[in-house]
């Protein structure tokens, strides 16, 4: 069945059942494409539409990212301008689901990998009403998005977890993020892997 067209590329699952749904929304990495992540929809909850989507920006073959990143000794640097364009395309695309299919607004989740991760943390901070809570995995959060976190979040639900090995996004990102969001009203659940 041929997917209607949306500003974003994706993959869907639907449930059986024709009532509105709750959505999770799978982000993948820099690098990576939408078919990364959507082996998971079979383990997540079988009443939800599941999503995977591409993001925007084209690195080469199969390869995506949400933003430009250059991996530099002193850190990663980014391209602020994109990661700013793709947060509010997800915002969009999230919109445009909840109009297309048969989406509870109220129920909108993002789960995110590395730098789908950092996207989720840039969306649901930024825009809590529209998104129930966040799966958090080996990401960060950009000091860019800092500034556009809104004091009224609510109570809203993090997973965060991450790997102490991780040799992309090293673990004091993570500490630091999850020593961040600590000091927001966010219901945060942290947990380290080895």
């Amino acid at each position: 069945m041929k997917t209607p067209a949306l500003s974003l590329n994706y993959l869907i699952r639907q449930p059986k059942e024709t009532r509105p749904s709750p959505l999770i929304l799978l982000l993948h990495g820099v690098g990576s494409h939408e078919r990364d992540l959507f082996d998971l929809a079979q383990y997540l909850e079988p009443e939800a539409v599941v999503v995977s989507a591409r993001a925007p920006n084209v690195l080469g073959p199969n390869s995506f990212a949400w933003y430009p990143v250059k991996f530099t000794a002193t850190g990663p640097v980014i391209d602020a301008e994109a990661a700013e364009a793709s947060r509010l395309i997800l915002l969009k695309f999230i919109a445009e689901l909840i109009a297309t299919y048969n989406v509870d607004a109220k129920c909108v989740y993002l789960m995110g990998f590395s730098q789908g991760a950092i996207m989720s943390l840039a969306v649901a901070l930024t825009q809590p009403e529209k998104v129930a809570g966040i799966v958090v995995m080996s990401g960060r959060l950009l000091p860019e998005i800092k500034p556009k976190i809104v004091p009224h979040l609510n109570g809203l639900p993090i997973l965060m977890t991450h790997g102490v090995r991780d040799a992309i996004i090293p673990i004091k990102d993570a500490r630091t993020a999850s020593a961040y969001l600590s000091t927001l009203p966010v219901q945060l659940t942290y947990r380290e892997y080895d």
